[in-house]
């Protein structure tokens, strides 16, 4: 994994524009797709030379003047703007000065069991499965081991069956997953995890390499479970307060739909199977 994140991700929105996009004429021939420096550099009303330097990494400290003026140039949208911004160090307390906690309190977990119709499951930024409810091992239990969210849709071979719109499924994980290099860029399980998945995935490297950033916060979910066939969801996300760096995630089927149906058996399903002993709470 690189560390010149914020060039990277300048370079990459860069080539990703036409001049069209941005209503200037195109002249001369191109030898790189998308805008070219000097143009980023005019759009962002910056000199040429200094803009460069921010894409070679020799300058990593811009004013959030000079990051405004990137985002509107890039046509930012607010997810990769705040990206930005965390690249370059210019969110005031918002990285963190240890990585994100792994333990899930009791409260939580109890909370978690509340839910006994719908999955519910606690993730880090590097989507880590931390802790998860009954329901929540019943609907991931194709996978082996259900541990990572990221290693789950493009390592186990269960995921491309199991995502009925896997290239959307792929695109969002590894967009929520590049949002955790501006939280905490030195994690080392962040870097063992893209290293990873990079050698054994061509897909996971062209999208890690896109640098499209989107948090996780309400979304559909199309699933194919090998048990009861297709499950239409929603999700939302929740941060959790006490624990930065956290989500819980809740997945829920429409009420009285073939799919919450599903739901409740997959859970008289997985009651049935479950042998004694503690469930998985954490990695």
């Amino acid at each position: 994994m690189d560390d010149n994140h914020l060039g990277d991700f300048l370079r990459t929105r860069r080539a990703a524009l036409l001049p069209q996009d941005v209503g200037m004429a195109s002249y001369g021939a191109r030898r790189v797709a998308g805008l070219r420096r000097e143009e980023v550099a005019v759009l962002a009303g910056m000199n040429a030379d200094y803009y460069t330097r921010l894409e070679q990494g020799r300058e990593r400290n811009p004013s959030p003047q000079v990051l405004d003026a990137l985002s509107r140039a890039l046509r930012l949208d607010t997810d990769a703007r705040a990206h930005l911004f965390r690249l370059a160090g210019a969110v005031p307390g918002d990285r963190p000065a240890a990585h994100a906690a792994e333990g899930v309190g009791p409260a939580l977990r109890q909370l978690m069991d509340g839910y006994p119709n719908t999955p519910a499951f606690v993730m880090n930024r590097t989507l880590d499965l931390l802790a998860t409810n009954a329901l929540a091992d019943a609907l991931f239990a194709p996978f082996e081991p259900a541990d990572n969210l990221a290693r789950m849709a493009f390592h186990d071979p269960a995921g491309r069956h199991f995502y009925r719109d896997w290239e959307y499924a792929a695109q969002a994980t590894v967009a929520n997953l590049r949002q955790a290099v501006g939280f905490d860029p030195g994690n080392p399980r962040l870097r063992e995890l893209v290293d990873t998945l990079g050698e054994h995935s061509t897909e996971f490297a062209r999208l890690w390499n896109a640098h499209t950033v989107r948090g996780k916060t309400l979304d559909a979910k199309r699933l194919l479970h090998p048990d009861i066939g297709p499950l239409a969801l929603t999700y939302q996300a929740f941060d959790v307060r006490d624990a930065p760096g956290q989500q819980l995630v809740i997945y829920h089927a429409e009420p009285g739909s073939p799919s919450a149906q599903g739901l409740d058996l997959l859970g008289s399903i997985h009651a049935t199977r479950r042998e004694a002993g503690p469930r998985r709470h954490a990695r």
